[in-house]
C-alpha cells in the first residue's frame, strides 16, 4: 500500500507517493443538511427525530395518488439565510425538478430536487487549518430537496423494512467546488460548515442522528494534470470518518493506477469498522436521472426586500465574532477560535464576561484573556474529567463570574478556586457559600502575615544568609514555608511583598 504524506508545510497539498511518482488528492463535498423546521418540505408531517417508524407520514410523503406538494415557506427562508451566511449568490428565480430513480424507500419513484435553477449559487468559505494557515474553498451551489425514507435490513430474516418518517424531510444540499487537497482541509471545511449552520439555526448539525451527512467525491491526479475519475462515498456521518474515507480512497485509487488499471466512476460506502470503502453501485450521470421541471410546483421568485429581511435575521457569524474577541477584548487567537467553534461556548463566554465586568473594576482587555483561559482550562478540564460537555454544565455563566471575582479580588487563591469549582460542578451551589463553608478565604491581612514571615525567617537563619549572599531563589523556599504555616490560605502576592521588604532591610 502506498503512503500518504504531506508534500510540504507551505503547499497544503497531500501527496500519495507511488512507485511511478507522486499523486495529488482532489476532494469535493456534497453536504446534506436537514433544514430546521417543524414540518416537511412539501407536507405538514412532523420532522421529530426518534418517532416510531412510519408515524410521521402524510399521504403526500407516501405518494398516494392525487396528493399534491405544497412548499414549506420556512424551509425556503432557511435556505436563503444559509446562502447569505456563506456569502453566496441568492438566485431570485429558482425551480424544482423531478429527479427520477427507483428505490423501495422512495415511494414516488422520483425525488423533488433542484437541478438547473438552484436557490443559491456560488459562494466561498474560509477555513483555518491546524497550523493557523487559511484556505478558501468555493461553494458551487445550494439547493433544496426532499429526503428519501430509510430501508432497514436487520429487523427481519427475509424482508427489508421501510420507514418513511424521513421521506419528504427538507434537505439543503451544499455542493463545494473540488478545491480541497487533503483530509485535513476537508475536515476543516465540514467543521466550519457545521458551525455556521448551527450559528444561524438552519440545521442542528447532529451528524450522529443523520441530520447532517456528506457525500465525499475523491479522485487523484499527477500534480498539475487534469482531474482524474472520481468516486463518490455516500452518507458519511462524522468529520473523522470523512477524513478517514478520503485517505483510504486516495490510497486505493493510486494502487489501481500504479498497477496499470483504471478507476471506475462509482458510488461507494465507507465502513468505519474496517476503515475501508467498498463498491455500492455504478455512478449515475445527470442524464440518467431524466430531470424535468416538477409540474405541480411553481418556480420560486424573490424580491430584494425578502432577501434583505433574511439577511437582517442573521446573528453575528463565527469569523466576525472571533475578530471581535481578538480586537476588542484582547483574546489570544487560539482562545477566540476555540470559543467561537460552537455557538453555545461563545454565548456562555460572553455572558460570563458581561457578569464579570459588573463585579470587577478592571479593563476588559485584562479580564477577557484571563476569563477565557479559566473557561478553556479549568472549566473544560473538569467537565472533560467528569465526562460532561458545556451543555451538561450545572453552573451558570453568572456563577462562573462570581468564582472569578473571588479569584481576582484575592478572596481565594488559584489552587483553592479549583476545589471550589469542583464542588460547584457537583452541587451547583454558589462559590461564596462553598468558600465560607470550607474556610478557603485567602489571608491578606498584613499584620497576620508579617507575624508568620517573622517566625519563618527567625527559624531559618541559614537561608536568610543565602539570600543576602545573592541566592535570591531562596525566596521560593520562604513562600512555601509561609503557605504551609497558613495552611495554604496566605495571599502569595502579599507574602512576596513582605518577604522582599524584610529580607532587604
Amino acid at each position: 500500500m502506498v503512503e500518504l504524506t504531506a508534500m510540504s508545510k507551505d503547499a497544503k497539498n497531500y501527496i500519495v507517493q507511488g512507485a511511478t511518482g507522486d499523486w495529488e488528492i482532489v476532494v469535493g463535498l456534497e453536504v446534506h443538511a436537514q433544514v430546521t423546521s417543524q414540518a416537511k418540505l412539501f407536507s405538514g408531517a412532523s420532522t421529530q427525530f426518534g418517532s416510531e417508524p412510519n408515524s410521521n407520514v402524510s399521504l403526500v410523503d407516501a405518494a398516494f395518488p392525487g396528493m399534491l406538494p405544497v412548499i414549506n415557506g420556512e424551509c425556503v427562508r432557511q435556505a436563503v439565510r444559509t446562502g447569505l451566511a456563506l456569502d453566496a449568490q441568492i438566485n431570485k428565480f429558482s425551480r424544482f425538478d423531478r429527479k427520477n430513480y427507483f428505490y423501495a424507500d422512495l415511494p414516488q419513484g422520483y425525488q423533488i430536487s433542484q437541478f438547473a435553477h438552484p436557490i443559491v449559487g456560488e459562494g466561498e468559505m474560509l477555513v483555518e487549518l491546524e497550523d493557523g494557515a487559511t484556505k478558501s474553498i468555493g461553494i458551487e451551489r445550494l439547493h433544496l430537496e426532499q429526503d428519501a425514507g430509510k430501508s432497514i435490513h436487520d429487523q427481519h430474516p427475509r424482508y427489508t423494512l421501510v420507514d418513511l418518517n424521513r421521506s419528504g424531510v427538507a434537505l439543503m444540499e451544499i455542493v463545494s467546488k473540488p478545491d480541497m487537497r487533503s483530509p485535513e482541509e476537508a475536515g476543516a471545511y465540514v467543521r466550519k460548515l457545521r458551525t455556521m449552520l448551527r450559528y444561524i439555526g438552519s440545521c442542528d448539525g447532529n451528524m450522529e442522528q443523520g441530520s447532517m451527512r456528506a457525500d465525499v467525491n475523491v479522485s487523484v491526479r499527477r500534480p498539475g494534470e487534469p482531474f482524474g475519475t472520481r468516486c463518490e462515498i455516500k452518507n458519511v456521518n462524522s468529520v473523522r470518518f470523512v477524513m478517514q474515507a478520503i485517505e483510504y480512497e486516495a490510497r486505493r485509487q493510486v494502487d489501481i493506477l500504479e498497477a496499470g488499471g483504471s478507476i471506475d466512476q462509482e458510488t461507494r460506502l465507507f465502513d468505519p469498522n474496517k476503515g475501508e470503502t467498498r463498491s455500492m453501485r455504478s455512478k449515475e450521470e445527470a442524464h440518467d436521472y431524466r430531470y424535468f421541471p416538477d409540474p405541480d410546483l411553481l418556480p420560486l421568485e424573490f424580491d430584494d426586500a425578502y432577501i434583505e429581511e433574511a439577511r437582517a435575521s442573521l446573528p453575528e457569524l463565527p469569523d466576525a465574532k472571533k475578530a471581535r474577541f481578538v480586537k476588542d477584548w484582547g483574546l489570544p487567537d487560539y482562545n477566540a477560535a476555540t470559543l467561537v467553534g460552537e455557538k453555545e461556548s461563545a454565548d456562555w463566554f460572553e455572558t460570563l464576561l458581561d457578569a464579570l465586568r459588573k463585579g470587577v473594576d478592571s479593563p476588559v482587555e485584562k479580564l477577557a484573556p484571563k476569563a477565557s483561559n479559566w473557561m478553556l482550562s479549568d472549566l473544560y478540564g473538569q467537565l472533560n474529567k467528569a465526562g460532561k460537555s458545556l451543555s451538561d454544565c450545572p453552573i451558570t455563566p453568572t456563577q462562573g463570574a462570581e468564582l472569578l471575582t473571588l479569584i481576582f479580588d484575592g478572596t481565594i487563591s488559584g489552587s483553592a478556586s479549583k476545589e471550589v469549582l469542583e464542588e460547584m460542578l457537583q452541587s451547583g451551589r454558589n462559590p461564596a457559600e462553598i468558600v465560607e463553608e470550607k474556610g478557603l478565604k485567602q489571608v491578606s491581612d498584613t499584620g497576620a502575615l508579617e507575624a508568620m514571615v517573622d517566625k519563618i525567617l527567625a527559624a531559618n537563619p541559614a537561608q536568610v544568609e543565602q539570600f543576602k549572599a545573592g541566592k535570591t531563589k531562596v525566596v521560593g523556599f520562604f513562600v512555601g514555608q509561609v503557605m504551609k504555616e497558613s495552611r495554604g490560605q496566605a495571599n502569595p502576592a502579599v507574602v512576596n511583598e513582605i518577604l522582599m521588604r524584610k529580607l532587604t532591610e
